[in-house]
């Protein structure tokens, strides 16, 4: 059964849940972000389950969370964190959008942004530039193994994205 859900995947703060607001106003199609589904469910930011609980007890918590997505779910699109790909049932939840871009051009994405120190206060990783990039390096070929669809968001208007995707989706001509 196709669930007709849209699935954007992609480094942290490479525009996902901006590129998912864009694909909304094309589509009318409710919008979901993963990571504000677990901090809303566990009345906690993302970044104090880190601190508090640890990464193992998050990512059990993003499987929750996919389960929902796949049993309860349709004509939605769904904005994930980072590290959600790794959801084994991902492919179950709809169809997968990577949303590719260089770490740099993420890096300045945030950075040159109207509220860029709430971005970065929101992604602890990102402290560590170093690390961050080792982390971006390692998921890359990742997150194109698992995508049914890539998009280069680099240097884009949003609106410009989502019609791309939907284009690509056949939704659009």
């Amino acid at each position: 059964m196709d669930k007709n859900n849209i699935i954007l995947i992609g480094f942290m703060g490479v525009g996902k849940g901006t590129i998912a607001r864009s694909l909304y106003s094309l589509t009318q199609n409710f919008c979901i972000d993963t990571d504000d589904l677990i901090e809303s469910l566990k009345k906690m930011q993302i970044k104090d389950i880190f601190s508090k609980h640890g990464e193992d007890h998050f990512r059990e918590l993003e499987n929750e969370c996919a389960l929902w997505l796949e049993n309860s779910i349709t004509n939605s699109i769904i904005s994930t964190g980072g590290g959600f790909y790794k959801q084994k049932n991902l492919k179950n939840i709809g169809k997968v959008i990577y949303l590719e871009s260089s770490f740099d051009e993420i890096l300045n994405r945030i950075t040159s942004s109207s509220n860029a120190q709430k971005k970065l206060n929101k992604r602890p990783l990102l402290k560590n530039i170093n690390e961050a990039r080792k982390l971006y390096n390692s998921r890359i070929n990742e997150y194109k193994s698992i995508s049914d669809i890539s998009v280069n968001v680099e240097k884009k208007e949003p609106i410009e994205i989502a019609k791309e995707i939907l284009k690509k989706l056949g939704e659009i001509n």
